[in-house]
Order: C-alpha cells, then sequence, then structure tokens
C-alpha cells in the first residue's frame, strides 16, 4: 500500500525530539508498504522541501513552531498546520491509507476529507487526549469552542478505521467517546535499546558540561513545558542543596525553562543545571552519564494517560525512574520495580528518594537492570513497531483499492 503518514512533529533519530513515528515508517516500509510523511519544519527557506529520509518521502511544510509558544502561538500553528496539510494531502497520488497522529487533534481534519471525499480510510493514533488536556489545563475556556472541540474529537474517532491510543488511560478515554472497543489499539511509546543502553559514565564530557565528575546526578530531559510542572524537580533540590554530592540536570526546553532558570538564581541553586537540546548521541551520552531519571507532570488527572518518551528512553538507558503522576505510569515502575512515584505536590518525597538512591548504590542498580530488562522485553521498538505494523496489515484496508 501507499500510505500518506501525517505528523506535525516527525523527527528523525539526528534531531531533538520523538522519534516514534520514523521507526514506525521504517517498519512498514520494511513491510513491502511506501510512506510519504507529511510534516512541517521552520528551517527550510521555501513553502514546500521534499526530501527521502531512509526510504522514507517527508514533505516538509513551511510552519512555525517552538516548544517556548504560549498556547496561543501554538493554536495558530496547528491551525496553520491542519490546513496546509489538508490542501497538501489532496495532491499526493494513489494513497490507499493515511495514518495521523496526534496532537494536536486537528491533525485529524486533513485525514477525515480524505476519507469523506476521496474514500480513503484512516488510522488515527492518540498521543494526547484533545480537548481534554487543554480544558484541564485552562487553555480552552469558551463553552462554545470546546463543545465544538469535543464534537470534532469525536467525529474524528467515529470516523477512524481504527484508533491507537498511546496508554490505557488514552485508550479508556478514546472508548468512552462511544468507540467500540474492537476498534481501539493501546500501543505504547516505545524504548530505543540501540540508542539509549547503559555503559562506562564519560566523565571527561560531564566536566566539559560543568558538571562534576562523579558527583549523583538527577536528569529530566526533554520538554519543559507548562504540562511537565518541573517547578516540584527546582523544590526538591532546594530541599538537597546542602548535599554536595548530588546534582540535577535539565536537557531539553520549553515555554518554561526561562522561569525555571530565574527560579534557580532567585534561590541561588548551584545544583541546578540547564544545558539545553541536543541530538540524540549526545543526549544518550548524557543520560548515560546520569543515576536517575525523573518524569514529571502537573497533578491533573488527564495527564494520568500521559505516555512519555523520555520515560522509555529512561527504562532503556536502564536508570531509575522517579515518576510523579498517579497513573499508568506509576503502575509501571511499581510493577516492575524500576523506580518510584512521588506525589508532585510533595517536593520532600522527592527529595527524599533521591537521596535515599544516593545513599544505596545497590538499590539503584537493581531498579537499573530492572528497567534495561522491561525495556528489551515488553517495550522495544522493533517489538512494538511490528505491533502497529501488524495492525496495519489485520486491517484488510486493500479491500478499498
Amino acid at each position: 500500500m501507499r500510505i500518506l503518514y501525517i505528523h506535525q512533529y516527525f523527527k528523525t533519530p539526528q534531531e531533538p525530539g520523538g522519534t516514534r513515528s520514523y521507526w514506525i515508517a521504517k517498519e512498514l516500509i520494511n513491510s513491502g508498504h511506501e510512506v510519504v510523511m507529511l510534516t512541517t519544519s521552520s528551517k527550510i527557506n521555501c513553502k514546500k522541501s521534499v526530501q527521502l529520509i531512509d526510504g522514507i518521502k517527508v514533505i516538509y511544510l513551511k510552519v512555525l513552531y517552538e516548544q517556548e509558544m504560549s498556547i496561543l502561538a501554538r493554536l495558530k500553528s496547528f491551525a496553520s498546520f491542519m490546513i496546509k496539510a489538508s490542501i497538501e494531502s489532496f495532491k499526493a497520488d494513489n494513497i490507499d491509507m493515511v495514518i495521523a497522529t496526534s496532537t494536536p487533534l486537528t491533525i485529524g481534519l486533513p485525514a477525515l476529507l480524505l476519507k469523506k471525499i476521496k474514500g480513503i480510510p484512516y488510522v488515527f493514533e492518540v498521543r494526547d487526549l484533545w480537548p481534554e488536556v487543554p480544558i484541564q489545563m485552562g487553555g480552552l475556556k469558551n463553552p462554545i469552542v470546546i463543545k465544538l472541540a469535543n464534537w470534532f474529537e469525536e467525529t474524528i474517532y467515529r470516523n477512524a478505521e481504527h484508533i491507537v491510543a498511546l496508554s490505557p488511560g488514552m485508550a479508556k478515554g478514546v472508548i468512552s467517546k462511544h468507540v467500540p472497543e474492537k476498534k481501539v489499539t493501546m500501543i505504547p511509546n516505545m524504548s530505543k535499546g540501540d540508542e539509549f543502553w547503559p555503559r562506562e559514565k564519560n566523565y571527561e564530557l560531564a566536566l566539559k558540561l560543568g558538571l562534576k565528575s562523579k558527583s549523583f546526578k538527577v536528569i529530566h530531559f526533554g520538554s519543559l513545558g507548562i504540562a511537565n510542572g518541573a517547578s516540584t524537580i527546582i523544590e526538591s533540590a532546594k530541599l538537597l542543596l546542602g548535599n554536595e554530592k548530588i546534582e540535577f540536570v535539565f536537557l531539553g526546553g520549553g515555554s518554561t525553562e526561562a522561569s525555571l532558570i530565574h527560579l534557580c538564581k532567585i534561590h541561588a541553586l548551584t545544583n541546578v543545571h540547564f544545558l539545553g537540546a541536543f541530538p540524540m548521541d549526545e543526549t544518550s551520552e548524557i543520560v548515560n552519564m546520569c543515576d536517575v531519571s525523573v518524569v514529571s507532570f502537573l497533578d491533573l488527572p488527564i495527564l494520568y494517560t500521559n505516555s512519555p518518551n523520555k520515560l522509555f528512553d529512561s527504562l532503556s538507558a536502564g536508570k531509575p525512574i522517579l515518576v510523579n503522576s498517579a497513573g499508568w505510569t506509576k503502575d509501571l515502575v511499581e510493577t516492575h520495580q524500576c523506580g518510584y512515584y512521588v506525589n508532585p505536590n510533595k517536593p520532600i518525597e522527592m527529595a527524599e528518594k533521591i537521596a535515599f538512591l544516593e545513599e544505596n548504590p545497590e538499590v539503584v542498580k537493581k531498579l537499573g537492570l530492572q528497567s534495561r530488562k522491561i525495556a528489551e522485553e515488553r517495550f522495544d521498538k522493533s517489538i512494538l513497531c511490528q505491533q502497529f505494523a501488524q495492525m496495519v496489515k489485520d486491517l484488510h484496508i486493500d479491500k478499498y483499492v
């Protein structure tokens, strides 16, 4: 089949960011399909650029998007891509199926139009439960807009040939919208064992980055958006300021990064370091030199359904994981004994767990081994990408062609 894959934030392994769509596209190609990726870039010097990347035909549309954007600016970016992608998708020839992956929910409109006008079926991938996420976060308040957004969500779900959800909570959220359970498959985010893995620590790199060579390092890597609620990590760092053995490392960026840095300056937190964004190979090297990974989110029920990339990369890296979201991630680290849950409203809990781990290297080693084990046996990309490709095969889309 010729598959049109629509993802606004498509990234390759050479770029900072999540690479799920890249690996799924590669597996679909290995299964005999042709994949055309429709995405965005703010770096191209023209309205449209077409590139062949590792067998994937990638169509870049010029749409500005940055992690530092306000909610309003993001909504404008979403709308811009929705319109441009809708127009571009109709130019693609001989498309047999569409895969549209959120966020945002607006990514579903091009797929819906192709279904209604050309009869092309689509699979919709739910990475966040929109519009409930922006509603609970206060980004959507107008009751009329909320009603329209909920109607649009249900319309996208109802017209999809199949829906992929990235966590059990997301799957339940989709099914609650009157979607048959048999129409939903849960395929979580994936571990990348060949990109993140345990190995000797690079102490020279630590010094180069302004870190202590052999301190106990706690890392948060990835987005620093409002939803991440990373200020609770800063509060924990304040409580541990007197322990010179412990350092906090932030990789990535986002809309709250500047305020977090300002907060550290106010409290003279010399134990917190913001290093910025790095390509995948360097990110892997920095994560490897750290001892514990923190996965942080605001204490909102809708965010309990999350399936964050950083969690699965941390599993691959063989790191103990501290999560503060009382949902699937809490169940995962507790069930598989690869980390701990800490209350996001009680920074002392995170501080105490970090201090405990720093004092007990044998526990760090044990939890890390469990992380790597579950990454390899359950969440590796080779397993989950094959599951996705099999799901596509089982749909028998060829009946539409």
